[in-house]
C-alpha cells in the first residue's frame, strides 16, 4: 500500500512519511512493517503492514476533498451532546482516533462551537488544540502552503460559523 518516501496519516499523531519498508523476525514469524517518521515531533513508528488499514493508516486525502472538510467546519448542523465533559470527551477521542480527517473536522468544529458556549474542560481545550493541529498540518502539505494560512483560514470558517464571536 506504501513505500518509502510515501506520505501518510497516523491516527491521533498526524502526517508522517514512511521512511523504510523492513521486514523483521518476530516470535518466531517474519513480519513486514513500515518504519514512519511523524512530522511534527519526529516520533518514529513502527507499524505491521498487515495491521496498516486496521490501525488507521491512510493516505493524505485528495485536494479535490478539501472543500468537502471547509463544508463540514461551516455547517451549522453540530453534534454537540449535552452529555457529560468526560462523555464527550471519549466520543471526540473516537473520532479522531478512526483517522478520518471528516471525523476530525467534525471534532473541531463541535469543540469550537462548545468553546463559544461555555468553558471546555483542561482535556477538552487540549483535544481542541489537537484536533486543529492534526487538521491544519495535513491541510497545508495537501495545498504546498504555510500551517498559518490554513490556521488562519480555518479561524475564519469557525469564526463565521459562530454568530455569538462576531
Amino acid at each position: 500500500m506504501f513505500k518509502t518516501g510515501d506520505l501518510a496519516v497516523y491516527p491521533a499523531q498526524g502526517v508522517g512519511k514512511i521512511e523504510a519498508v523492513e521486514s523483521k523476525k518476530i516470535g518466531g514469524s517474519r513480519q513486514d512493517f513500515y518504519i514512519m517518521r511523524i512530522l511534527d515531533n519526529d516520533m518514529k513508528i513502527m507499524i505491521p503492514v498487515g495491521n496498516a488499514e486496521s490501525v488507521g493508516l491512510r493516505p493524505l486525502i485528495a485536494p479535490g476533498e478539501i472543500p468537502n472538510v471547509y463544508d463540514i467546519l461551516r455547517s451549522r448542523e453540530i453534534s454537540v451532546s449535552s452529555a457529560t465533559w468526560n462523555r464527550r470527551y471519549r466520543e471526540y477521542m473516537e473520532k479522531i482516533k478512526t483517522g478520518s480527517v471528516f471525523e476530525l473536522a467534525e471534532v473541531l468544529r463541535d469543540l469550537s462551537v462548545l468553546k463559544g458556549e461555555k468553558e471546555l474542560s483542561f482535556g477538552e481545550r487540549k483535544m481542541l488544540d489537537t484536533a486543529r493541529g492534526l487538521l491544519v498540518k495535513e491541510l497545508s502539505i495537501i495545498q504546498d502552503i504555510s500551517e498559518e494560512s490554513v490556521l488562519e483560514e480555518i479561524d475564519e470558517i469557525l469564526h463565521l460559523a459562530d454568530p455569538e464571536a462576531a
